[in-house]
């Protein structure tokens, strides 16, 4: 999913990845418990280049998420999906992925020239494409409602809007392996250091 919105897109069926994936032994069911070897396979596979962030979306990396989003590319993150498929908080024991391909930024006046305004939404604006324009100014870190991540779970057909701070701490609180699937039988790939070390507080920034 992630692969359409770089450029040149890739057209990579999903089958192919996970095959991919197990070749190399980051899988067995189509489980990625690992962000490190996530990062391996979209580099190998969509021919992009994938940043692993370490530490959160908070604090520090909170601009430099914001920043890449805002500049058009994706965002993938690990997270812990609720019966909606929005970020809860369950220690990841329903840890699945997300992909993030744009922000939706509460800012207190009309952006510079360089955006247009919404014609079906009064007080939405979007960069026009190809016309220089500033970046918008960031809102302050813990201002509610401030920012969105435009986000879809990776077997969800809808985006949906969630907001940041609800992403950054499902994202930030990713430790223990499922004691369901631990008691299925199945064989997972689990990194040394389990969930914690493979999930917990990362993400991948990928560009073209």
């Amino acid at each position: 999913m992630a692969g359409t919105l770089l450029v040149p897109p890739s057209g990579i069926p999903l089958e192919r990845l996970v095959q991919m994936a197990m070749e190399r032994g980051y899988t067995v069911q189509g489980e990625m418990f690992s962000v490190a070897d996530m990062g391996r396979l979209a580099e190998e596979a969509l021919g992009c280049r994938a940043e692993l962030l370490h530490g959160g979306l908070g604090g520090a990396n909170r601009e430099h998420v914001l920043q890449h989003l805002v500049a058009g590319h994706p965002l993938l993150i690990p997270y812990d999906e609720d019966f909606n498929h929005e970020p809860c908080q369950r220690k990841g024991h329903k840890a699945h992925w997300a992909v993030s391909t744009g922000v939706l930024l509460g800012v207190q006046g009309v952006p510079s020239p360089g955006y247009a305004e919404d014609p079906e939404l009064p007080g939405l604006f979007h960069p026009v494409p190809s016309v220089p324009h500033q970046p918008p100014s960031l809102p302050e870190e813990g201002s509610l409602g401030a920012v969105y991540l435009l986000s879809k779970q990776g077997k969800s057909w809808h985006y949906q809007l969630w907001d940041y701070d609800q992403v950054r701490d499902s994202n930030l609180q990713l430790t223990d392996f499922s004691p369901s699937r631990a008691a299925d039988g199945r064989a997972y790939v689990v990194p040394a250091g389990g969930v914690r070390a493979g999930l917990c507080g990362q993400a991948l920034l990928l560009r073209p």
